[in-house]
């Protein structure tokens, strides 16, 4: 019989800042290792077969993965003389926050993906990458309003708090921390902001809805 590890709570979310991570998960592999690794705790000769990925690449990514704290040792089980690694993700759900905050190139790409997520549920935008970078420093300084990184982070480490109360509070956590000049200058960079996209929208056809072509 095996012996191995207790497997430890796992979090509702986690905060990432590190700009090392923003190109770990970029590999379409990387996240798919992740996404299966929240549901369950899998072996590298596991995940390779539910990928249909030789091990040597999985060790290569669950290396990377473990660098980059998204991914831990959930147990290890003993087999006879061997011993098998089983690995899960260090959370449900991992929050981004240093794109849009410290670095424009990684916020630009950000928005870029968002802008083809939502044509497919029906907002076209036509915006060049002067309006994409114009908007993202506009959330640059509407993310920076009343921001408290220790505040936020303690939050987000706390077990008990759920991934979207632990959001909510961090976003009141700024709202609260603003002074009323800070927050008069937040809500006019936000309407900024607004503005810009809804300018940039050509034509609005949500899911369940009828088209409707943007004129002015």
């Amino acid at each position: 019989m095996g012996e191995y590890t207790t497997r430890y709570f796992m979090r509702a979310f986690k905060v990432i800042t590190d700009p090392k991570s923003f190109d770990v998960i970029g590999d379409k592999t990387r996240r798919r290792i992740i996404y299966i690794l929240r549901a369950r705790d899998l072996s590298v000769s596991q995940i390779a077969d539910e990928l249909e990925v030789t091990p040597q690449a999985i060790y290569h990514h669950i290396k990377k993965l473990l660098e980059t704290g998204m991914v831990e040792v959930a147990k290890e089980e003993r087999i006879g003389h061997f011993i098998e690694t089983y690995y899960r993700a260090t959370a449900e759900v991992f929050n981004f926050q240093y794109g849009e905050r410290d670095n424009p190139e990684a916020g630009e790409m950000e928005v870029k993906e968002a802008i083809k997520a939502l044509e497919r549920v029906g907002f076209a935008l036509k915006a060049e990458d002067g309006d994409i970078s114009k908007y993202v420093k506009l959330v640059m300084k509407t993310e920076s309003a009343g921001s408290n990184p220790g505040v936020e982070e303690k939050i987000a480490e706390m077990p008990d708090i759920g991934f979207f109360g632990a959001q909510h509070a961090q976003k009141l956590a700024r709202l609260l921390s603003m002074t009323d000049k800070q927050f008069d200058e937040y809500q006019t960079l936000e309407k900024e902001a607004r503005t810009l996209l809804k300018s940039k929208l050509v034509e609005n056809k949500q899911v369940g809805q009828h088209p409707q072509r943007v004129t002015r």
